[in-house]
């Protein structure tokens, strides 16, 4: 047996598998040992650069410095848009392992309501450029922050920082002239520069915070900071100062705007105010407005709601974009289109039996006065404002005269310098409703158009630029906004050539406008019973829907959004004009009741030597309404 196991044992053999095995171990051995020498040699000697300007990145990183936004003043120096401090919650997504997490954990410390994690989340996931913070939630207060900070160490990537936030004194009589900054969204981050806005969460989305943007923004800084293992900046090595952005100075009359949002008294219309020799737009208000700091830092779904589904539209700026038919303010351009065309002249009359019919037809234009105002020359048609005298101008002009005429004082354009998002309008013409409807122009057209109606819309913004180049006797000045930009004065240039007409024709047309406040018949004449300087007004009474031929307008049996809207246009003094004013107050009814008391409480509020009117004005309008006529 014992032979049998001797056998069964080869120590030869034995040695042999040792030996090759044990060569085999050596060999692996020095391979990997040479694996492992050529990998530090590589990525000590070849990738040395690459791997010592990773880690110093770690060490070291830059981060942005968003600049001051410029401040917004009134022409008097009154701070109409200023900047606060605030305290911001950001967050790096790219620095947080576990981003759902993390805004969970955010909402809990902070004790938010669960409305706010589904803000939270699209805020995180928003598109943004890497490793730019993102913008989670603005103004928190001191209990907010001191739990922040408690639980720091939980939340990496997430920081508190100090910025200054865009607030409005006097958010809704200047919401539409402004308007308001708001949070960067997806979009405008594709557009933007990456340089410039480093670092900036907000930027201008409506009024002068949008249209002077690339000025009020300024351009960002950098800095290089040290920062520890936990992200945690250590000390600041480096850094390039942001350059602020410029201040504004605007042509606005906080004082006069105040005056005009107090007159519309929260009734749907506009006031607009302007300084013909300058082109200073003095006052804009539309009515009603909105509270402009809820959009600045994020307006919540229900507010906006709210407003978006206001049958009055706030968010609307009526006094820039608001479209009506001008009615009869329009009556002296046509008297200065007749006069300049040669189809009338100043004492040529006619009879108005009430009405006028085109040759040839039947149907009635009915005058304002159904019984008509008898003779009637160009001075007092205006006086008057008969509208059958102006329906046989419009005729004898025809609708090519009559528009081409009309764009010259800027209907049918927006001939505004900076005003964000003005209208241009409609000023009809033949083409225009061949290539819009598809259709001829009839003559009956021409007829409403020359009173102001049919398809003529113009805003109050454009109502007052004509007006003022009729008191600068045909010299265009542009209207504006912006009066200086840091401590460069704006001149706009000219929107358009300046109308030439004989001098004589503009003194006759401002002198029958004198007599619409002043005269025995004028229209406005009891809103001009003892004036202090000589005012030029022109009211209109604009249909908010068609009458048949024959029917009369009742407003006692329609609904308050069906009755005509009041306009009524004023510059004062006649011959020295220093204001032009456009008023529109919808569905308020007749012009000269209801528009042209708020235009004389303007031209009074600015004229007047008293150095105290405008504020002596805006208490008296408090304190007594402006519901009542004169």
């Amino acid at each position: 047996m014992r032979k049998r196991r001797d056998a069964l044992k080869n120590p030869e053999q034995e040695l042999r598998v040792f030996r090759n095995r044990s060569l085999l171990a050596a060999a692996l051995v020095v391979l990997m040992s040479g694996a492992l020498v050529t990998r530090l040699v590589y990525l000590q000697v070849v990738q040395h650069e690459v791997y010592t300007t990773r880690s110093e990145d770690n060490r070291v990183r830059v981060e942005p410095l968003p600049p001051t936004r410029g401040l917004i003043y009134d022409r008097n120096g009154r701070l109409v848009a200023e900047n606060r401090p605030t305290y911001n919650l950001t967050i790096v997504p790219e620095r947080v392992d576990d981003l759902d997490a993390t805004l969970e954990l955010l909402v809990d410390i902070l004790d938010l309501p669960p409305e706010k994690a589904e803000i939270f989340h699209e805020r995180a996931y928003q598109r943004q450029r890497p490793y730019q913070p993102a913008l989670l939630m603005s103004e928190l207060d001191e209990r907010q922050i001191a739990r922040l900070a408690v639980n720091r160490y939980r939340l990496p990537g997430v920081e508190v920082e100090a910025q200054l936030l865009r607030y409005y004194p006097d958010p809704k009589i200047m919401s539409h002239v402004l308007g308001y900054v708001g949070r960067i969204n997806a979009e405008e981050l594709r557009e933007l520069d990456s340089g410039e806005y480093a670092g900036t969460h907000f930027i201008g989305k409506t009024g002068v915070e949008k249209q002077y943007e690339s000025v009020l923004h300024g351009k960002a800084g950098l800095r290089q900071v040290e920062a520890n293992a936990r992200g945690r900046v250590v000390k600041e090595i480096g850094r390039t100062d942001p350059v602020p952005g410029k201040d504004i100075v605007l042509t606005i009359d906080e004082r006069l705007q105040q005056l005009a949002y107090d007159l519309l008294d929260g009734r749907r219309g506009a006031i607009v105010a302007i300084q013909p020799k300058t082109g200073d737009i003095l006052a804009m208000a539309s009515s009603p407005g909105f509270d402009s700091n809820l959009f600045v830092t994020g307006i919540s779904r229900k507010d906006y709601r709210a407003l978006r589904n206001d049958l009055d539209l706030p968010l609307y700026n009526r006094a820039a974009r608001g479209q009506y038919p001008p009615a009869s303010t329009v009556k002296p351009y046509m008297a200065l289109a007749g006069l300049a065309n040669e189809v009338i002249s100043p004492d040529k009359t006619i009879f108005d039996p009430g009405y006028y019919k085109l040759p040839g037809f039947d149907r009635r234009y009915h005058n304002w006065l159904r019984w008509g105002h008898g003779r009637v020359d160009m001075r007092r048609a205006i006086e008057v404002s008969n509208d059958t005298y102006f329906y046989r101008l419009a005729h004898e002009l025809g609708i090519d005269r009559l528009s081409a005429f009309m764009h010259r004082f800027g209907f049918g354009e927006d001939t505004s310098y900076d005003v964000y998002g003005a209208s241009k309008g409609l000023m009809p013409s033949r083409e225009w409703k061949r290539e819009r409807k598809g259709q001829v122009w009839f003559p009956g057209e021409t007829l409403s158009v020359g009173i102001g109606q049919g398809y003529w819309l113009a805003t109050p913004l454009q109502m007052a630029t004509a007006l003022s180049v009729l008191a600068n006797r045909g010299k265009w000045v542009t209207p504006h906004l912006a009066k200086r930009i840091g401590d460069e004065p704006v001149k706009p240039p000219p929107a358009k050539p300046d109308i030439e007409l004989d001098d004589k024709w503009w003194d006759l047309v401002r002198d029958a406008m004198g007599r619409v406040m002043s005269g025995s018949e004028g229209t406005a004449r009891r809103v001009g019973a003892g004036l202090e300087y000589r005012m030029a007004g022109k009211s209109g009474t604009a249909q908010v829907f068609t009458l048949d031929n024959d029917e009369r307008y009742n407003a006692d049996e329609l609904e308050n959004r069906l009755h005509d809207h009041a306009l009524f246009t004023a510059f004062a003094p006649i011959d020295d004009p220093q204001i032009a004013v456009a008023v529109v107050v919808e569905n308020a009814g007749g012009g000269s009741s209801h528009a042209a008391p708020l235009a004389r409480a303007i031209t009074d509020a600015w004229l007047l030597p008293d150095d105290n009117a405008l504020d002596k004005a805006a208490a008296e309008i408090r304190e007594r309404g402006t519901h009542a006529t004169p």
